[in-house]
């Protein structure tokens, strides 16, 4: 199929089955039981874990991991569930391949450090499965990306980007009120991922630690594997938790596209400094040249005209904030104070709190499922992405986010990567979507089913 067939036939499906009788459309869903595996199942992939043990409607075929602790604990708590245990793939760095090669599976998660993401995603389409689902980036250069996008539309998969900020609940009663005018037309949005993760935890293989000055080899969890990042890389290494609600607000890939990227990045400190109070000025992390800025900046221009700013803020002391803002010609929203002001209706220059706005516009979604979130990660919703994976599966439909999202938001990454390294200059944003963006309708959030 040609790529251009691919992309059309895509969304006009997904757009055609959603004006379907919901009896024609749901039809038999509830005999359907799906088969899933899990590759990785650490801190975070045990989350998801959970999520999937919770469900019967699928099957949890597999699981995949190479550290004994995450197996140790993730099978203890298949049996506390009393589930069927899964055939359980480790002993090795590439035992997820023989998983794929053994296993017939409808769908597949990967929550496993970045630097697999690309080989397992691909691995995984090339074996013959039509869903994945990725915990969260998508590769590490721009040819990663490429690579997978070319992957996905030559084997008709879906590929999709578990960003679960996408269905916070304040950020999807945003989304309700913006596809509702409150805010007019949009002009400029912000977001980020602000979140002190200095912290970092200490194994030493029998125990784990909290106030931590280690990572690699001695890290735990993310802390093994993620703050290697911080040492070679200066970009916005995590970007989708701000990107992702703000491409579904003003239409990215689906009437609207990025043009182009600069980012900039402040000196280093925080790292180093942190190391230096906890563990001393003669710990050897100490003597760790940190590439990664403590802030780092991005600015983002849009085809339709709107203008995004992204902000990377992880090394230094702060509370935690994704830090939104949603301007229009009508009003404004802005999570860091909570406030909302809209044009006529809002005293004027005076903030309304949130909360009476965002609970008259409680997104359908969770206004139908919130009771089904309780216990899930993240104020409830983890249970979203994980049930939009799922039932995507069961009706054989695209991923309300697919993998020109997945790529859009990641590929961030690289290209603000390259922009400082050209210091500062402006770089051009690819269009994943061969120009299809131009074509392609809004399909995240618009029922009340997933």
């Amino acid at each position: 199929m040609q790529r251009r067939k691919f992309l059309l036939t895509t969304g006009i499906t997904a757009g055609a089955l959603s004006m379907l009788p919901v009896d024609q459309l749901f039809a038999n869903e509830k005999e359907t039981k799906i088969k899933l595996a899990i590759i990785g199942v650490g801190a975070r992939g045990q989350d998801h874990l959970d999520l999937v043990l919770r469900r019967d409607d699928v099957e949890l075929v597999a699981i995949c991991d190479i550290d004994n602790r995450a197996l140790t604990e993730s099978k203890a708590f298949i049996e506390k569930k009393g589930r069927k245990m899964p055939v359980i793939y480790t002993g090795d760095d590439y035992a997820w391949k023989r998983l794929l090669e053994k296993e017939k599976l409808d769908g597949v998660i990967i929550v496993t450090p970045w630097e697999w993401h690309k080989p397992m995603i691909i691995g995984a389409i090339e074996s013959g499965i039509k869903y994945v689902a990725t915990e969260v980036i998508l590769g590490l250069t721009l040819q990663d990306h490429w690579d997978v996008v070319k992957a996905a539309e030559k084997n008709k998969a879906n590929v999709m980007m578990l960003e679960n900020v996408c269905y916070r609940r304040d950020v999807m009663a945003v989304l309700n009120m913006v596809r509702q005018g409150l805010f007019g037309e949009l002009i400029h949005l912000q977001g980020g991922y602000q979140h002190d993760l200095r912290e970092v935890k200490f194994n030493d293989g029998v125990h784990v630690y909290g106030h931590g000055v280690e990572f690699g080899a001695k890290g735990y969890s993310e802390a093994h594997w993620r703050t290697e990042h911080s040492v070679h890389r200066n970009a916005d290494l995590y970007p989708t938790h701000g990107i992702g609600p703000i491409a579904e607000y003003i239409n990215i890939n689906r009437g609207n596209r990025f043009i182009t990227l600069n980012s900039f990045s402040s000196k280093s400190r925080g790292l180093h400094n942190y190391i230096v109070k906890k563990g001393g000025e003669n710990h050897p992390n100490a003597k760790v040249n940190f590439k990664l800025g403590d802030i780092v900046t991005t600015q983002i221009n849009c085809a339709n005209g709107e203008t995004v700013l992204l902000q990377h803020d992880t090394n230094l002391p702060r509370p935690y904030s994704l830090g939104f803002r949603v301007q229009g010609t009508e009003g404004l929203w802005m999570d860091i104070n909570k406030g909302i002001y809209i044009q006529d209706k809002s005293k004027p220059h005076t903030w309304d709190d949130q909360k009476k706005w965002l609970d008259q516009y409680d997104h359908p979604l969770w206004v139908r499922w919130s009771k089904d979130t309780e216990g899930a990660g993240h104020g409830g919703m983890d249970f979203f992405v994980i049930h939009a994976f799922i039932e995507s599966i069961k009706r054989k439909l695209p991923t309300p986010m697919d993998v020109y999202d997945a790529a859009t938001w990641s590929a961030i990454t690289p290209l603000s990567e390259k922009s400082i390294e050209l210091g500062n200059e402006t770089v051009e944003f690819p269009d994943f979507t061969g120009g299809q963006w131009m074509y392609r309708k809004p399909v995240f959030a618009l029922n009340d089913e997933y």
